[in-house]
């Protein structure tokens, strides 16, 4: 394999975390991988919520840190929750210096919106429903403005090196359609920042390249996983047939819009005491046990917002007319899709992974903040305090500080020439993969369908070993399972109808990929 290396900190991904931290170590030079041209592609530009943070004078980081761990279900890590929360008002204000153009009131505050299993209007947004493309705009227009940032776009990793426990590589790729022979580029150090698993599920509200790859990688090269099983299910994804699904954000019900059946029954009332605020895992399953039973779940809108939908949230309204659905005349139909991975790549309080020299942020990264289930509009505002962690953790470990790097000289830009070869993941293959995920592996799981996701992810992957990209994929739809099948009781967004009660204490799981394949293993034994 073709060796390219650099003085350059590396950067997997180009979404909100790997942009921040690409800043934050500005002047320090970087590169960052990136499949898609900047903002396209990254699931941080289409979050619609916003980003969560204690700016209400009547509110505290202490209430957000405990709201998060109440929706965490018992496995929040009390430490996280409450370095994260703290630091969330310091992130709003940098971002609102960087040009992220976030709703003001008239006297200059900020337009605050409430989500589900928050106990103060705490959510920052922008237009509505356009917070990640708005945010995810400012900062790449000032990466693209800052010298020491190199980006690669139209590249994909696909593996790491390891020797002795460290990272010393990253391997990449063409991501275009003819893709490439691989190409080995080594740098100082190394940032994972390249988004969740979503897309590995056949209902998602996931950008298409999204399907667990940089979870999968890190696995693959010894990496420690954490809390794999924890995938949440957005309980509002616009059900239309349109891949990825269109997504009604949340902050439509914290406007008051209910979620009705096709008899025009509310049915979150009798099931949770903030009924369609509820915590997420509520109404996923909720809308889930609704569209299993043919009731046809929907979203209605009319009565709280009428026409000004179509101004207040106009990604939503978008969505739905290209879908001849007129949301201020008609409700909305639903289904639970797969959003957001709170598991991923086992981090410490700095984002370093069990790896040396490697970290992470982001939805790939599992720092113990999101337990069970995410809260609310938490997701952005991790990406954004672990981008900067992570920055200053690389930095400390390369011996540099914000003063060394005052004049750091003249770095190189990397040259990357792709040659021909490469094999491009199987597009029956990971349909099949897709399918398997969301029958066996979906909202509500039991010992036999994960057993049967176990088996059939194991004969996809053996079947097409030609791809690296599909291997990681394969890794984390394993992990994913194995940690399902593990873990026998339901918590948070982890619903077994074979195991319904909650263990009597919260614990996380720490798994690695030979240990999830061995299990794979002995279920296949045991069905043949």
């Amino acid at each position: 394999m073709k060796i390219v290396t650099t003085d350059r900190i590396v950067i997997v991904g180009a979404g909100l975390g790997a942009l921040y931290a690409a800043l934050e170590l500005a002047p320090r030079p970087v590169v960052m991988i990136s499949p898609e041209t900047l903002g396209l592609g990254a699931s941080s530009a289409w979050a619609q919520g916003g980003v969560a943070a204690a700016m209400d004078p009547a509110d505290t980081a202490e209430n957000h840190a405990h709201d998060t761990e109440v929706a965490g279900a018992g496995t929040v890590d009390p430490k996280i929750a409450a370095m994260v929360t703290h630091e969330a008002r310091a992130h709003i204000l940098d971002l609102t210096s960087l040009g992220a153009p976030f709703d003001r009131t008239e006297d200059g505050g900020y337009v605050l919106s409430r989500e589900a299993a928050h106990s103060f209007a705490r959510v920052v947004r922008v237009k509505g429903d356009q917070a990640g493309a708005a945010i995810m705009a400012a900062l790449i227009e000032r990466v693209r403005a800052t010298p020491s940032i190199q980006v690669l776009e139209g590249t994909m990793a696909v593996d790491l090196d390891v020797e002795n426990g460290r990272i010393t590589g990253v391997a990449i790729q063409a991501a275009d359609e003819a893709r490439s022979a691989p190409v080995m580029l080594r740098g100082a150090a190394y940032l994972m920042a390249g988004g969740g698993s979503g897309g590995l599920f056949a209902v998602t509200t996931n950008p298409p390249r999204i399907r667990g790859q940089v979870i999968g990688m890190a696995a693959r090269a010894g990496a420690v996983i954490a809390d794999p099983e924890f995938v949440q299910f957005h309980p509002t994804a616009i059900d239309v047939g349109e891949d990825p699904a269109p997504l009604a954000t949340e902050a439509l019900r914290g406007e008051g819009a209910v979620l009705i059946n096709k008899h025009g029954e509310r049915f979150m009332l009798g099931l949770h005491k903030d009924a369609e605020l509820a915590p997420r895992d509520v109404v996923a399953r909720a809308v889930y046990t609704q569209s299993q039973a043919g009731m046809r779940p929907m979203l209605d809108t009319r009565e709280v917002l009428g026409e000004r939908i179509k101004t207040q949230f106009p990604t939503v309204a978008e969505a739905c007319a290209r879908n001849g659905i007129d949301p201020a005349k008609e409700p909305i139909p639903v289904a639970a899709a797969a959003h957001y991975h709170m598991g991923g790549i086992d981090t410490d309080i700095d984002g370093q992974s069990s790896l040396g020299n490697l970290w992470v942020c982001g939805e790939a990264s599992s720092t113990g903040l999101h337990g069970a289930n995410r809260l609310a509009s938490n997701g952005l505002l991790e990406a954004l305090v672990y981008g900067r962690v992570c920055a200053r953790g690389m930095l400390k470990s390369l011996g540099e500080t914000p003063e060394s790097l005052e004049d750091p000289g003249e770095t190189p830009e990397v040259t990357i020439t792709f040659e021909q070869g490469g094999e491009r993941p199987d597009a029956r293959a990971v349909a099949r993969l897709r399918q398997t995920m969301t029958g066996c592996v979906g909202v509500v799981r039991d010992a036999k369908g994960l057993k049967t996701a176990l088996r059939a992810i194991a004969e996809i992957e053996s079947a097409h070993p030609e791809s690296r990209s599909f291997a990681n994929m394969c890794a984390t739809a394993t992990l994913i399972a194995a940690g399902a099948l593990l873990r026998e009781e339901s918590r948070g967004a982890h619903e077994r109808s074979d195991f319904p009660d909650m263990a009597e204490r919260g614990k996380r799981t720490k798994i690695t990929l030979p240990e999830a394949l061995a299990l794979r293993e002995k279920v296949i034994e045991e069905l043949s």
